[in-house]
């Protein structure tokens, strides 16, 4: 696994020579940034859908949650940040395991498209697309992705019941 990390990792931070590709890393990285730019969606929910405020507040604290437990693993597990490729941007931290910017994803893509029919299928590329972004700017492992966009994910899914207060939400949505 180690070795399809590394490979994997050098492949996909090779794609960051393009000086476009670059620069969109490099943007989705700043966005996604302590989960800013989810927490900011979540919010403009809640101010958007009067209806269902309350839902989108829980699920923009899930959002949150998620992100302050990726924080907490890193410090346990204390995986160091690739060394063996050049990074496109500067860290909050040291360390690598999981990834917050793929848990803050997952669980935005996870509660978020809960609370709005097809909101998944939108917000899904933007998070596949910041995940990605970690590994053209060197500075995750694909593990490191793969297991933060999994808490995340878990993280929105146990607490959609408490996000949508047991009430039946949108067709396919949490509660059914």
């Amino acid at each position: 696994m180690h070795d399809m990390d590394h490979r994997l990792l050098s492949a996909l931070r090779g794609c960051g020579r393009d000086p476009r590709v670059a620069a969109a890393a490099r943007a989705l990285s700043w966005t996604g940034e302590h989960g800013a730019v989810w927490l900011a969606a979540g919010l403009a929910g809640a101010a958007a859908d009067r209806e269902r405020r309350g839902a989108w507040l829980r699920g923009t604290a899930l959002t949150a949650a998620a992100h302050v437990a990726s924080m907490g693993i890193k410090r346990v597990v204390r995986r160091p940040r690739p060394g063996h490729v050049e990074p496109l941007v500067r860290t909050a931290s040291r360390h690598s395991f999981p990834s917050s910017h793929a848990t803050s994803a997952a669980a935005a893509v996870v509660a978020y498209g809960a609370l709005r029919p097809g909101g998944a299928r939108l917000l899904g590329p933007v998070a596949a697309a910041m995940c990605v972004s970690r590994l053209v700017a060197g500075v995750h492992y694909p593990s490191d992705v793969a297991a933060g966009a999994a808490l995340g994910a878990l993280t929105a899914r146990l607490g959609a019941r408490w996000m949508t207060a047991g009430r039946p939400m949108d067709a396919g949505g949490p509660g059914r």
